[in-house]
């Protein structure tokens, strides 16, 4: 899952950064309002943790704007802006979710993980898909009841696929949703954590199709 943090404050930036990749998100992190509004016209994105009170452009500026465009991204709004008031504009004006500073950073990975799970409409923090199950709480996964060792973005991966079982993703998709804006990945990377997933755990579950990308085949 794709993340873009938008946060001023380079401490706290960092710190919410760090525990979001930690918890196997790929964030994209700015620091001002219009690179976050550049970001969302251009960027896929499966959600925005928004703080307010930004250089440039405000936040709630940024959300309007996101949503007069038609942008129904999930975004989550973390400000120090605790006025019930306040609150209240943030959803009125599209948020889906409002946290206020200070907070605990688990809340913070719970709530991000609730817009994923309504994001692709499930109920549950769990992806299954045949004999695999993928928990996205406890970053794990089993086949046939076997637990597999996978790596960050190995398990990245997986949940991109499985989230869509069927949706044919094309390599460029899949790349930025692993490495985000990273310009300096290896032009056979993807293939590589293909392989390896493949070989953990069954040929099957992933599909190549020749020219475009790849598929968790709904079949398998």
């Amino acid at each position: 899952m794709r993340i873009l943090l938008v946060e001023d404050d380079e401490l706290l930036g960092a710190g919410i950064e760090d525990a979001l990749t930690r918890a196997r998100f790929v964030v994209e992190w700015v620091r001002t309002g219009p690179l976050a509004a550049t970001a969302l016209e251009h960027s896929g994105f499966d959600a925005v943790v928004l703080d307010l009170g930004l250089p440039g452009i405000d936040g709630i500026d940024v959300l309007r704007c996101a949503r007069a465009a038609g942008n129904r991204i999930p975004i989550l709004i973390l400000s120090a802006r605790d006025a019930v008031a306040q609150r209240i504009a943030g959803l009125n004006a599209g948020a889906d979710d409002y946290l206020t500073k200070p907070f605990d950073v688990e809340e913070l990975i719970a709530r991000v993980r609730a817009l994923q799970r309504r994001l692709h409409g499930a109920a549950q923090n769990v992806l299954e898909h045949g004999h695999l199950r993928l928990d996205l709480g406890a970053l794990s996964v089993t086949h046939e009841g076997r637990a597999v060792a996978l790596q960050r973005r190995e398990f990245m991966l997986l949940q991109k696929l499985l989230a869509a079982p069927g949706q044919v993703m094309t390599r460029a998709q899949l790349e930025e949703s692993l490495y985000g804006w990273d310009g300096s990945v290896e032009s056979n990377a993807l293939d590589v954590h293909v392989h390896n997933l493949r070989k953990k755990l069954y040929p099957g579950v992933i599909r190549t199709v020749r020219g475009v990308g790849y598929v968790a085949d709904p079949a398998a």
